[in-house]
């Protein structure tokens, strides 16, 4: 069943076609992950199917009666309200039907009589409609597990990830037919993270998300739309499948380019012979010139450098830390930490939001002061900081003078020079975008070359505090390429479990009451570990609310078996729903017939409903 068709859609800013002719569909079940480069459009594309944007050519067609749910990057809300008046604001329509609903079972208790019974009918089919039945209790466990607790606080008083949690609760609780995702990893700690990831892998909602997490996408998503050169290519699999697809047409591409430049070669040497064309088939063989040379210059192979960079020479103390202590009032940051950096240390931190994960980087770097104990810093230490506050530039800038104004190269490895336009073309900012003012770079484009000012300084102690938030995935490969060969000092705070993966073997884990655990592993062997580690000792992270996932045992065969059983009779009872639903939509249906069929779908909605829960309970244990 086709959810949603987008044909030859268009949309053009002013100086550039974000995107053009794009064609594909979303089938009911689908979860497809669109894949591109920062500054093609993945946001406006999100808006414009999302309702928030028209596109300036095409057509979209959405199938009727179905329910969409959109979360944007950077949701936005009403700052005069408290999160309860905004939730009964944006969920109007569901809390009239719950008030119509029990006004109308009410009178029909008081009065049976006919009219009474079509109105409950009409109400009844109303809640089944916007799945109204339990929406309370489904919303309020929503809120509780993003750590949404006070509905009383201000809207203004939330943080930007309060903010982006809160969305993606509510996006949840309207339980859509469709929901569509722009970067719905960003501000969650790995935690939420991981509890999205399964929940919406085991639910039956048809997605249409935009994501640079790539363990997010291996395991939810099952088709990749790949916009490149504004072209769409669709990759039936996981994302994996799709490195593996890619990298096959890469290659045939970089086989034919080879081919083609050969033909051109010998084709130039023909032109230059012929200095006029002075017979059809001649002036034929000079438009199969022009043509090639086209094939040539359409599409650039992306640049392969080995960026191995001279880092200044670092002295044998580098930083140390004793007893550290590190509090605001009653919240306890650090408490006796102590640690004692060596050379090529590749650490990464971990922790629930408001753990003290940034904090605890402005004390390694000076910007704040510990309470107790003492922080020793080494004379050849040069820090390279970034920082999740971005770029902070005059607008009308031109993005090679940003870097410019730092350093006018950078020293390799091997004693040559890389040029500033060479580092930013490493980076994907071509020659034509390094001319341009920052005001016309997108988010993404922007943190990117915030990035680069980081990294054309030559640090030897570099800190990154979430680099990977609005950073697109062909940018992360490049960033991943460069810190591979480091050589100095790396800390890393990120919710990005690959990028952990693959540059971090040692942790420092934060457990949000001041403790943090030392750990000499990737992330991935962590995360396994704690499956068999004592729920009393400090190595655990405490959830920020209620979760019985690491309480409870492994499931048992018998548990096993009544999932297995669950997910079957889940599957049936939708199916027999959608059908009592096709019956209700017949005309020409008697009132009895009506009332019989509404309550044959309201037992059916509650079966739904018990068996759901105690297959997520289930679903837990795995």
């Amino acid at each position: 069943m086709v959810y949603l068709s987008v044909e030859k859609l268009s949309k053009r800013f002013p100086e550039q076609d974000l995107f053009s002719d794009l064609t594909f569909t979303i089938q009911k079940g689908d979860k497809v992950a669109l894949i591109a480069s920062n500054g093609a459009g993945k946001s406006t594309l999100m808006k414009i199917l999302g309702g928030r944007e028209q596109p300036d050519q095409g057509k979209l067609y959405i199938k009727v009666g179905l329910r969409v749910g959109f979360l944007d990057q950077d949701p936005s809300f009403d700052n005069q309200l408290t999160i309860d008046q905004l939730i009964h604001k944006l969920h109007a329509h569901v809390h009239e039907a719950i008030v119509e609903y029990e006004r109308a079972l009410t009178l029909q208790e008081e009065e049976f009589t006919s009219e009474n019974q079509q109105a409950l009918a009409a109400a009844s089919l109303r809640m089944e409609m916007l799945n109204a039945y339990d929406y309370d209790r489904k919303l309020k466990s929503y809120l509780t597990r993003f750590n949404i607790n006070d509905l009383s606080l201000q809207v203004s008083s939330l943080s930007g990830g309060q903010k982006k949690r809160l969305a993606i609760a509510l996006a949840l609780a309207d339980q859509p037919d469709l929901l569509i995702l722009d970067e719905p990893t960003n501000h969650l700690d790995i935690e939420m993270i991981e509890w999205l990831e399964n929940h919406l892998t085991q639910s039956s909602i048809t997605l249409f998300m935009v994501t640079h997490d790539r363990y997010f996408l291996d395991k939810v998503c099952n088709l990749m739309l790949e916009l490149h050169d504004g072209k769409l290519y669709r990759h039936k699999g996981n994302y994996a499948y799709f490195l593996e697809k890619r990298a096959e047409r890469e290659a045939i591409f970089d086989r034919e380019m080879d081919k083609t430049k050969a033909a051109l070669k010998k084709e130039l040497e023909w032109m230059k012979r012929t200095p006029q064309a002075r017979t059809t088939k001649a002036k034929s063989r000079i438009d199969a010139y022009h043509d090639l040379e086209d094939k040539a210059n359409g599409r650039t192979q992306q640049p392969t450098l080995n960026l191995q960079v001279k880092l200044t020479r670092m002295g044998g103390k580098i930083l140390e830390l004793k007893h550290v202590y590190k509090g605001y009032g009653e919240k306890v940051i650090l408490q006796d930490f102590t640690y004692t950096f060596k050379k090529g240390d590749r650490i990464g931190i971990v922790g629930p939001n408001g753990a003290g994960k940034s904090t605890f980087l402005n004390l390694i770097t000076g910007k704040e002061r510990q309470d107790k104990g003492k922080i020793n810093l080494g004379e050849t230490v040069v820090f390279g900081y970034y920082t999740q506050r971005g770029i902070q530039v005059p607008d009308d800038k031109r993005v090679i003078d940003v870097l410019k104004d730092i350093a006018e190269y950078i020293q390799l490895a091997d004693g040559s020079k890389l040029s500033v336009s060479q580092f930013l073309e490493f980076f994907m900012f071509p020659p034509e975008m390094q001319y341009k003012p920052v005001n016309k770079l997108s988010g993404g484009e922007r943190r990117r070359l915030y990035l680069l000012t980081v990294l054309i300084k030559n640090p030897n102690f570099l800190i990154l505090d979430e680099p990977t938030n609005d950073l697109d995935l062909l940018t992360l490969n490049k960033l991943e390429e460069f810190l591979e060969g480091y050589s100095g000092c790396l800390v890393l705070v990120s919710h990005d479990r690959y990028f952990m993966d693959q540059l971090v073997d040692h942790l420092f884990i934060f457990d949000g009451n001041g403790r943090v655990k030392d750990y000499n592993d990737t992330y991935s062997v962590y995360r396994s570990s704690r499956q068999s580690i004592d729920a009393t000792t400090d190595t655990s992270l405490p959830r920020q609310e209620k979760d019985t996932s690491n309480q409870n045992p492994r499931p048992s065969n018998k548990e096993k078996n009544e999932f297995r059983k669950i997910e079957r009779e889940i599957n049936s009872l939708e199916i027999q729903k959608e059908d009592l639903e096709k019956q209700l939509g017949n005309e020409g249906l008697a009132l009895e017939k009506i009332n019989e069929i509404s309550a044959q779908i309201g037992i059916v909605m509650q079966a739904i409903e018990e068996k759901t829960e105690r297959w997520m309970e289930l679903a837990d244990k795995f």
